[in-house]
């Protein structure tokens, strides 16, 4: 097999598994390790992949476009459930949150505890609309002009969100690494920054797919965060350089995640 075949095979599996293993790679192709690596080393310099320890994942454009609302707001990952419910665990009786509208932050409401009384402040249709019937947790709606998603994230927004004060705020985004929390528009990262400003204890959620990578628009610093969850398949790496910069990065695993 030539070596630019091999390249085009490991791409279309990169596109199958959006993850690729240099060991596995090796075995599967029956040369070296040392063979891989520059197979992939080349493959990033053409801007098809993103190397990581161990392997890669798929090259990511610096803007991505956001889900539809109807995948944003789906059952969510394996791994997304178990990021979440760790969250949660942080939540105490009488805490006032901030949840906002990304598809990690939406799986927080499946795993807040019954009963337990809580304010929290959303600038989501769709989480404010999943709250209105507990009647145990008081939901305020931010106000400003309402995108096509449901969300609401414009000057006005960030005006309002100036009037609160949170215990805890859930960070999330298309992309977090050392460089910063990455969003797809700067009006959504500057609502982000206002969010931050006003909260106390700020947690970070990210699956794998999301950890290492950039963006366009910069919401915030990474140090920002007290805590990040991130899962198993996380770059080792990329965890490394953000713990160096002083945040505690929990990696929680997707079989311990409850049964909801």
């Amino acid at each position: 097999m030539f070596a630019e075949e091999r390249r085009q095979k490991i791409l279309a599996l990169l596109h199958q598994d959006k993850r690729v293993i240099a060991k596995d790679l090796a075995e599967r192709f029956e040369i070296s390790i040392d063979s891989i690596r520059r197979d992939l080393t080349i493959m990033e310099e053409q801007g098809l992949l993103q190397k990581t320890h161990g392997g890669a994942i798929p090259s990511m454009k610096v803007r991505q476009p956001p889900l539809a609302p109807e995948q944003r707001y789906g059952e969510g990952s394996p791994e997304g459930h178990a990021i979440a419910q760790l969250a949660v665990s942080y939540v105490r009786e009488r805490d006032t949150l901030f949840i906002g509208s990304s598809s990690l932050t939406y799986l927080l409401l499946k795993f807040l505890p019954e009963q337990m009384p809580l304010t929290i402040v959303t600038n989501c249709m769709r989480v404010a609309d999943a709250l209105r019937e507990r009647e145990w947790i008081d939901t305020y709606l931010i106000g400003g002009r309402v995108k096509p998603s449901g969300n609401i994230t414009d000057v006005l927004a960030n005006e309002f969100i100036r009037q609160f004060k949170f215990d805890i705020s859930f960070v999330s985004g298309g992309g977090i690494s050392d460089e910063g929390i990455f969003v797809a528009t700067p009006e959504v990262a500057a609502f982000g920054r206002a969010v931050s400003a006003v909260s106390r204890r700020r947690i970070g959620l990210a699956t794998h797919r999301i950890l290492g990578q950039d963006g366009f628009a910069r919401a915030g610093a990474v140090e920002d965060l007290d805590v990040l969850i991130t899962d198993q398949k996380a770059d080792q790496e990329v965890m490394d350089r953000i713990q160096e910069l002083g945040v505690k990065v929990i990696v929680t695993k997707t079989e311990e995640v409850a049964q909801t």
